[in-house]
């Protein structure tokens, strides 16, 4: 049988799957990805873990490794001075782990996988024209139109989270001020939190919804709040790509109506009244699975 490896490197965590054609994945594995300091300790891991399955399932032949990560790039498959990974400057991680492994490699952004993943196995099948959000470490994107992904001249467009949201407002992880990411994302949530309630806690965003569900009021504070930024932000993507549905995914969005309520509110209040539109769908997949199904 033919499977493939889809590997998901995330800010966090790195996942790594073997997948067939139906979308079932055989075999996934997890380690935290600050533990590898360099690309090539990043790669030796990626390479032995695909040995190692290898050795055990002779019966199934890798096609290939496909890779989302921050800042990736399709086009060169390199990753490009992602803010959220310890790693500098420019990696040619696709031809690195080619090297490494002898299989064909194909990098692209972590959302963009995502999305590419949705549209094959979850709510996005069918779809030709839609918005993909991802709300973990940062807030990623994927936009779909006309059935194809929106890469532009250079690999890198589609990044709603370096929009700028409020002008000279907080510092995002990429050094400019304002970002949407730096407003609508888990790690944006907890500062959120922190300046409603006042506090300089240690607390992640797991928490912060745990204890909006149990009536604290600065943690359903910073959840309407951030409701309120994430629904301004998508009501101007509508005004230029005008999707049939936005999707959310990833580990804020599990927050459920928490989150979605107040999006929902200021996106109608935002949107521009020509534009109809179905939106804000959870994701079908499981919040570690959609990335590495894109093959």
């Amino acid at each position: 049988m033919n499977v493939a490896v889809g590997v998901d490197l995330g800010g966090t965590n790195t996942i790594l799957g073997v997948v067939n054609s139906q979308g079932d994945i055989l075999f996934k594995k997890t380690v935290s990805t600050n533990q590898f300091k360099q690309p090539d300790d990043w790669v030796n891991w990626v390479a032995q873990t695909i040995n190692e399955y290898r050795l055990d399932n002779a019966e199934y032949l890798i096609e290939g490794v496909g890779i989302g990560a921050p800042n990736g790039n399709i086009r060169t498959g390199h990753i490009a001075f992602a803010p959220n990974l310890i790693w500098q400057g420019e990696v040619p991680l696709a031809d690195m782990v080619k090297r490494a492994t002898k299989l064909p490699v194909v990098l692209t952004n972590d959302a963009n996988a995502a999305a590419l993943g949705e549209m094959l196995f979850g709510v996005a099948r069918g779809l030709k024209d839609f918005l993909y959000i991802t709300l973990g470490t940062g807030l990623g994107s994927g936009v779909v139109c006309n059935g194809e992904m929106v890469y532009g001249h250079d690999g890198f467009a589609g990044e709603v989270g370096h929009m700028t949201l409020i002008p000279g407002g907080r510092l995002c992880a990429c050094g400019r001020l304002g970002c949407v990411e730096a407003y609508c994302s888990a790690t944006a949530i907890r500062q959120t939190y922190l300046d409603c309630a006042g506090s300089h806690s240690s607390i992640d965003a797991k928490v912060i919804s745990e204890w909006a569900r149990a009536g604290d009021e600065a943690a359903k504070l910073a959840f309407s709040q951030t409701g309120e930024w994430l629904g301004l932000a998508l009501a101007n993507c509508v005004a230029v790509t005008s999707p049939e549905k936005i999707i959310l995914f990833g580990g804020l969005a599990q927050a459920g109506d928490l989150l979605l309520e107040p999006t929902r509110k200021s996106f109608e209040i935002n949107l521009l009244k020509i534009y109809e539109i179905n939106s804000h769908y959870l994701s079908q997949l499981s919040d570690n699975d959609a990335a590495i199904l894109e093959r």
